[in-house]
């Protein structure tokens, strides 16, 4: 796939979105697909798939700080389609985006769901995973491994809170705000090391993670799954030292020249595997 992707705007595939000059804007295009029991739980109420299908692209652009100009939603039709409906009319009210078009399909199996978002930049150089610099301090916007748990009660049908998993929240402002301050910045999909060795690798750079920093945004005890986990569509930046004093983030390591390991978490090699791979 990556060897036809020539045009300049998908950026090698090795970002969270194609960014097109259009003009004078910069568009930004992202697409997701999820499918039933492999993305969402089988039989999951389809209001909270229609949300998640659409809050997922989101954060794809909320790490290149765009403004959403729409969404197409692709549908596999089945049983409680009026809940997907519903869902998908909380999600665009919420963050106050037009559904564009998209299609319907009814086919046998596994359902499946795609969505294209459509944003436009609001600071260019639009953030990429590539810009890096040894040196840089590296920022989470938030706490991970919540929708770790959130699945986990789902699963064992608990009273523990599920919201996390069930409808992530992505941080469009926040991005939009930092996008004229950092030197790399993606969203948190597939965990935490998985992902910060996507910047790690783009930039030519190794990314170091303090665990006692990261402790503080992960649930008690858990830290080494929740960093491993993902689903958590938070924004993870590289930047100045300093960008916690002024925005929403939290310092939770540091860049260093590129080494023998792209992610290091105390100086060390994390053991196991860095994150979910398809």
């Amino acid at each position: 796939m990556k060897a036809l992707a020539t045009s300049p705007a998908a950026r090698g595939l090795e970002d969270d979105a194609a960014v097109i000059e259009f003009g004078d804007e910069t568009l930004v295009l992202t697409h997701d697909t999820m499918i039933e029991g492999v993305h969402t739980l089988a039989g999951q109420d389809p209001a909270d798939v229609a949300w998640k299908l659409v809050a997922v692209n989101l954060s794809d652009l909320a790490a290149k700080g765009a403004k959403p100009v729409g969404v197409l939603i692709s549908h596999m039709l089945g049983d409680d389609d009026h809940r997907f409906v519903t869902g998908l009319h909380e999600v665009l009210e919420t963050y106050e985006v037009p559904l564009l078009g998209g299609d319907t399909v009814r086919g046998e199996g596994e359902r499946v769901w795609g969505c294209t978002a459509i944003g436009r930049a609001t600071h260019r150089p639009v953030p990429s995973r590539s810009g890096a610099i040894a040196g840089n301090a590296v920022y989470l916007s938030g706490r991970i491994g919540y929708a770790m748990l959130g699945l986990e009660a789902l699963r064992e049908d608990t009273d523990d809170d599920d919201t996390a998993y069930r409808r992530p929240l992505p941080q469009l402002e926040l991005g939009q705000t930092l996008a004229p301050h950092v030197t790399a910045m993606m969203d948190v999909s597939d965990g935490l090391l998985l992902d910060a060795s996507r910047i790690a690798r783009a930039s030519d750079v190794s990314i170091d993670f303090d665990s006692a920093l990261l402790a503080s945004l992960a649930p008690e005890g858990r830290l080494d799954d929740a960093i491993r986990w993902g689903d958590d569509y938070v924004l993870l930046c590289t930047g100045p030292v300093g960008l916690d004093d002024e925005f929403e983030v939290t310092r939770i390591g540091e860049v260093r020249a590129a080494g023998e390991h792209g992610v290091l978490l105390d100086n060390e090699p994390p053991q196991g595997d860095l994150g979910y791979t398809h």
